[in-house]
């Protein structure tokens, strides 16, 4: 059986049934929850230091991401994908894009900013500001074109207690990309607006992230008024 043989339909049945992920639903932060600390404003300068955990929900949902890599156009799939679209898949699927554009963001504003591997390491560093970074995406499969993605930085003052969230948040639908008889470059486009959507949402976490921590900027406390 040849590809040109195969209708719309028979592709969307066979690609169906490859192993393209679903994204995982966002799972509950758990112990990370805390109390609100009297804090007005979140110290910022290159003298202030940031100890970042990712959530549950990040954990889960960069694994997702890799699974959607490896698995992209997989099995059956694999042989009526032509490789710019199993690339496309790959490309727009990166598992530390919305955690190292945090990274990046949040050192426009602090000292050192360290990631720890969990709450005991985090809590025993001491740093002068505890971020914990929740990011989920939902990309497009075989099955369905919708597209989300969701960043936030939560915010706690060295005893872990919360000041503030910034967030940024995009989403987007688009015709099922097996629908029709498309062709492959325009099929690639298609798949590359699930990348626009992240750094739509990414775009927008950095503007929150400027309005939270703006006003501190503006202060310019010294390291010596720590947090309460």
């Amino acid at each position: 059986m040849t590809l040109r043989f195969i209708t719309p339909l028979a592709i969307i049945a066979l690609l169906a049934g490859c192993s393209i992920p679903t994204a995982p639903v966002a799972v509950s932060m758990g112990d990370h929850s805390a109390g609100s600390s009297t804090a007005a404003i979140i110290p910022t300068g290159k003298q202030v230091s940031v100890g970042v955990l990712y959530s549950a929900t990040t954990d889960t949902n960069r694994a997702y991401l890799r699974h959607y890599q490896a698995n992209a156009g997989t099995g059956f799939g694999q042989s009526l994908l032509v490789q710019s679209i199993h690339d496309a898949y790959v490309a727009t699927s990166n598992p530390d894009l919305a955690v190292d554009r945090v990274t990046t963001s949040l050192q426009r504003y602090f000292g050192a900013v360290t990631v720890y591997p969990d709450m005991p390491s985090l809590k025993a560093a001491k740093p002068d500001v505890m971020v914990v970074v929740d990011a989920r995406s939902q990309l497009m499969t075989s099955r369905s074109s919708d597209i989300e993605s969701t960043v936030s930085t939560l915010f706690y003052d060295h005893h872990f207690n919360y000041i503030a969230t910034a967030t940024g948040h995009a989403a987007k639908t688009l015709p099922p990309i097996w629908a029709g008889n498309k062709r492959s470059e325009e099929m690639v486009t298609e798949i590359t607006e699930q990348q626009q959507v992240q750094l739509m949402a990414l775009h927008r976490f950095e503007q929150s992230l400027h309005e939270v921590l703006a006003p501190s900027k503006a202060t310019s406390e010294p390291l010596s008024l720590r947090l309460p």
